[in-house]
């Protein structure tokens, strides 16, 4: 997130484009798999990995600097991946290599990624924005 939102805005944006990414990697995976898109279905495949999700933005305090690359986009991307597949199997919905694998691409690409490109984005104010400028103080 670029560093112009509030803070309390800027944590909760982070929260819910990591939400976000999640709920994109259940429904293409449900379309690709022709489970169909129903809630309660979406609910069912989602909710270990949004489990890990939130574990993993607890853990590494995402809160804090949701943009940063790590330790927040790391540790929640292997919270979600790990945490997320683990309850899978204990909620006997099963995984298998590929899944991990796949999982694993699909969500470090877009729970890092929005992080990568949002770190590149100038604030306004900024030279590179190419907007006015402040006055400094001395």
């Amino acid at each position: 997130m670029p560093p112009y939102y509030p803070g309390p805005m800027r944590a909760v944006l982070g929260v819910l484009a990591d939400a976000c990414c999640v709920l994109v990697f259940v429904v293409i995976g449900r379309a690709n798999h022709h489970a169909g898109e129903s809630l309660a279905g979406v609910a069912g495949t989602a909710w270990p990995f949004l489990a890990g999700l939130a574990a993993g933005e607890v853990v590494t305090r995402a809160w804090r600097r949701p943009a940063a690359l790590a330790p927040a986009g790391v540790g929640v991307w292997a919270a979600t991946v790990g945490l997320g597949q683990v309850l899978r199997i204990v909620a006997g919905q099963g995984t298998k290599p590929a899944f991990v694998a796949v999982s694993a691409a699909f969500l470090g690409l877009s729970l890092l990624g929005w992080r990568w490109v949002g770190g590149r984005i100038p604030a306004p104010g900024d030279p590179a924005a190419g907007g006015p400028q402040r006055a400094r103080s001395r």
